[in-house]
């Protein structure tokens, strides 16, 4: 399992910690910053997916007149990956 660390731009939240396996799955997702509870919610709801599903799912998901919200951050942070 490799652990993964991401700044966050534009959002409440600062960082993100996540683990993807060896089968392209997340795992352990944890923000720092934000809205806790909606950001607790959101890292449970996203154990155990595939990668790739977590982008499609969240990328593009403003939060108000931003650009950008704690889940598209997440969406961000996993198509940086390095064959992901």
């Amino acid at each position: 399992m490799k652990k993964y660390s991401y700044q966050t731009e534009g959002t409440c939240s600062f960082q993100i910690d996540f683990e993807v396996d060896d089968d392209g799955r997340l795992h352990n997702v944890q923000y720092l910053g934000g809205c806790n509870g909606n950001l607790q919610g959101i890292s449970r709801l996203v154990e155990g997916m595939p990668v790739e599903e977590v982008r499609a799912k969240l990328g593009g998901i403003r939060c108000g007149f931003k650009d950008t919200s704690c889940p598209d951050q997440l969406a961000r942070a996993l198509g940086e990956i390095e064959g992901c």
